[in-house]
This record gives structure tokens, sequence and C-alpha cells, in this order.
């Protein structure tokens, strides 16, 4: 089993760990601050480094299967790493960057919801310079684009702390709409414990992934472009400004 750092602290630069497992390829940790990827965030790159040692491995591609976390490296297969101490070292900028538009994203959602009812975010992708969503929300149209963008931008300009919190699986099936999407409803009845992002005074919702400690972190955003798919199926693309 993998120790899964980001879930307590996503400002985690850099860790200790032991290899646990050396496929050639991949290796596994006991503990790791690697996020490796889910509900639209990429998985962090970076590089691990043998302890009293200047080898170092970059990590480009990381991934969770089951109860252990897979790091990609480019080693030697030759070379058995098992037992070894490492140091892991996250590609800061990227994960940072990250960490703002997955905060933009759930800040997205709660104005939706805030302002316009029932809206809901069916899907989204996070990529290094910018974001998607897709809403269900039949009665969102481009005329609309510039009140939304305001009203997220103003949200950010006052700031709201965003905490991480564990609840007990009966503490979180009490807040409506803690589960966003089908994944996550069916997720929620196999946990005991939920992990749920909270933007103080604005959203609550289960959540996996890593984000800022206030949203004023995120800057300010722009919408970019504006899609109607259908009638529940509106896309949104915004950049970090």
């Amino acid at each position: 089993m993998t120790e899964l750092l980001y879930l307590q602290d996503s400002y985690i630069k850099d860790f200790t760990a032991k290899v646990l497992e050396d496929f050639g390829d991949y290796v596994v940790l006991d503990r790791t601050a690697f996020y490796p990827g889910g509900g639209g965030q990429p998985n962090d790159e970076g590089w691990l480094q043998l302890e009293d040692s200047l080898t170092k491995f970059e990590v480009k591609k990381v991934e969770k299967r089951e109860e252990v976390v897979l790091h990609y490296i480019n080693k030697e297969k030759s070379l058995n790493i098992v037992g070894k101490n490492v140091k892991g070292l996250l590609n800061w900028d990227k994960r940072y960057t990250y960490m703002k538009y997955h905060t933009a994203i759930h800040l997205l959602d709660a104005v939706m919801r805030k302002n316009f009812g029932k809206a809901f975010l069916t899907g989204g992708q996070i990529y290094a310079d910018k974001a998607r969503v897709d809403i269900d929300y039949p009665g969102l149209n481009k005329n609309m684009i510039p009140q939304i963008e305001y009203m997220i931008n103003s949200e950010i300009k006052n700031g709201r702390d965003v905490v991480i919190k564990f609840l007990s699986k009966k503490e979180a099936e009490s807040i409506p709409d803690i589960a966003r999407t089908k994944p996550g409803q069916e997720l929620l009845k196999k946990l005991e414990i939920v992990r749920v992002v909270e933007i103080v005074g604005l959203d609550v919702q289960m959540d996996g992934g890593t984000h800022v400690k206030n949203i004023k972190e995120i800057g300010s955003i722009k919408i970019t472009n504006f899609e109607n798919k259908g009638s529940h199926n509106k896309r949104i693309e915004f950049v970090l400004i």
C-alpha cells in the first residue's frame, strides 16, 4: 500500500520514501506526494533521487492501481533499487498550476449553482495552460458568459479559504450533492471515510485532487470559449491570467 501524502497536504513539494517494488519501467513507493491523475487533473511529474547519491530519475507518468501508486521512471531495467530510500521532487510549477485550475473549476461549479440553480458539471479537463468544463444547464448561453466570468473573479478577489475535511459516510451523505458525478456517487457507496473539499461559505463536494488554500491564489480567470453542444451539454474553456 502506498501512503498518499497529497490527500493531507497539497503543498508538499518533496518527500522521502522507500522503494517497495521495482518493475524496471516503474517503481512502487511506500509513500508519495505525486498525484496520480484523476477527475480531469493530470498526473504530477518530477524526479526521484537515490538517497546519498546524485543519481536522479525523471518521473513522467504516475498512476494509481488499486492500493499502490506506480511511478514510471527513466531507469536502466537492470538496475534494481528495491529497498532503497529515495527523495521525491515534484515539478512544483506544473503541480501548482494544476491546483489553481482544479480549484477554479470547483469555484465555477459553485458560482453556477449559487446564481443559476441546478447546473451540473458533467466533465472537465485540466491542461498546462487552460481548462474546460462541460455543463448540463439548458438555459446557459453565450450572453451569460461575461456575467459568469465577472462573478467568479469577484469571488476570487474577495477570497475564501479552501479546506480539506475527512467525513464519515453518514456525515457526507447528509450533505446535498456532495458527489457531483455518477462515478462519484457510486464511489460514495463504497467509502467509510470521505474526503471533501470545501470552499468556505460557498461549496462542499467530494474530491480526491489537490487544491490551493485560498481562492485568491487563482489570480483571475478569462473565459476564452463557449460551445453549445446540445441542450444538456454546454462547454466552457478558460485560462488563468
